[in-house]
C-alpha cells in the first residue's frame, strides 16, 4: 500500500473509465477492507458495488473472504453490532480495536456517518478525529478513512457545512484520507453544484431560491443520459446516478491505496 498521504475522494474522482484495470487488480490483491456499512447511506456504497458487478463485470467483484480473485470487502456485521458512528460512546472505536486485535490481515478500515454530522457539535467532530487519529497511532500499518456526513437539505452556513468542514480540514492539514460523502451529493456528473441549493441526499434541491425543495437533479440528469453512463440501484431508482458516483469514488479510493497516482 501506499506510504502515508493525503489522500481526498470527492466528486472530481467518480470517472471509472480513469482508473487502470492493472490499478483495480492490485487493489483485489492487497487490500482487506472491513466497512461498517451503515444503516442506510452506507449500503448505497456497497449495494453500488453489487450493482457495478453486474454493469461492468467481474472486475469489480468483492465479497467477505476475498476468494475466487475479487477483493475482500468484509459489510457483514463486521464491527460486531456497531453500525455507524453516531454513538457518543465511541462504540464505534472500541469495536474497530477488537476487530483489529483480532484480525491482523485488516489493513483497510472504513466507517460512514448515518446521521450523526447534522447535529454533531464541534466538540464531538474534534472527538470523532482524535480517535481515528489514536487508531493510526495504534495501528501503523492500517489505513484508515475518515468520512463527512451526507447532505441533509440544509445550507452552507447550517451545522451540517460547518462539521463537515472542519472534519475536511483536518484531513487537508494531516495528510488523511478522506472520503468526501456530502461532496459527492453536491455534484451532478457534469460537474454542476447544488451545495448551496438545500441539496438533501436524495438529491432533491431548491431550484428557484424560494427555500423549497422542489426539483432532484439525479433524476432530471438521469432522464437526459442512456444507461450507457449509469446503472439502477433498484431501492432507490431517482437517485441511482449518486449511488453510481459514490461507488466509483470508492473504487477510485481502492486502486489510490494499492498505488496508482490518480492521474
Amino acid at each position: 500500500m501506499i506510504p502515508n498521504q493525503i489522500i481526498l475522494l470527492n466528486h472530481t474522482c467518480t470517472d471509472i473509465t480513469k482508473i487502470p484495470v492493472d490499478a483495480v487488480e492490485k487493489a483485489k490483491e492487497q487490500l482487506h477492507v472491513a466497512y461498517n456499512n451503515s444503516w442506510w447511506h452506507g449500503t448505497q456504497i456497497s449495494y453500488g458495488m453489487r450493482g457495478l458487478v453486474t454493469f461492468k463485470g467481474s472486475l469489480y467483484s468483492f465479497n467477505e473472504d476475498g476468494s475466487d480473485g475479487a477483493l475482500e470487502f468484509k459489510t457483514n456485521h463486521t464491527f460486531g453490532n456497531t453500525y455507524n458512528l453516531e454513538s457518543r460512546d465511541s462504540a464505534w472505536y472500541k469495536a474497530t480495536r477488537q476487530l483489529l486485535n483480532n484480525n491482523s490481515k485488516i489493513n483497510v478500515v472504513i466507517w460512514c456517518w448515518e446521521n450523526g454530522v447534522s447535529n454533531a457539535k464541534s466538540t464531538d467532530i474534534d472527538t470523532y478525529l482524535s480517535l481515528m487519529t489514536k487508531l493510526e497511532t495504534d495501528f501503523p500499518n492500517v489505513k484508515f478513512v475518515y468520512m463527512t456526513g451526507h447532505l441533509d437539505g440544509t445550507s452552507t452556513s447550517d451545522n451540517l457545512w460547518l462539521r463537515n468542514e472542519q472534519i475536511r480540514n483536518y484531513c487537508k492539514s494531516n495528510n488523511k484520507i478522506l472520503f468526501d460523502f456530502a461532496d459527492i451529493e453536491s455534484y451532478d456528473p457534469d460537474g454542476n453544484f447544488f451545495g448551496d441549493k438545500l441539496a438533501n441526499d436524495t438529491c432533491g434541491y431548491d431550484s428557484n431560491n424560494d427555500k423549497i425543495i422542489d426539483k432532484n437533479w439525479a433524476t432530471d440528469w438521469q432522464s437526459k443520459h442512456t444507461k450507457t453512463y449509469w446503472y439502477e440501484y433498484p431501492p432507490l431508482v431517482g437517485m441511482s446516478v449518486s449511488v453510481k458516483c459514490k461507488t466509483y469514488a470508492m473504487w477510485w479510493m481502492l486502486a489510490r491505496l494499492a498505488g496508482w497516482d490518480g492521474k
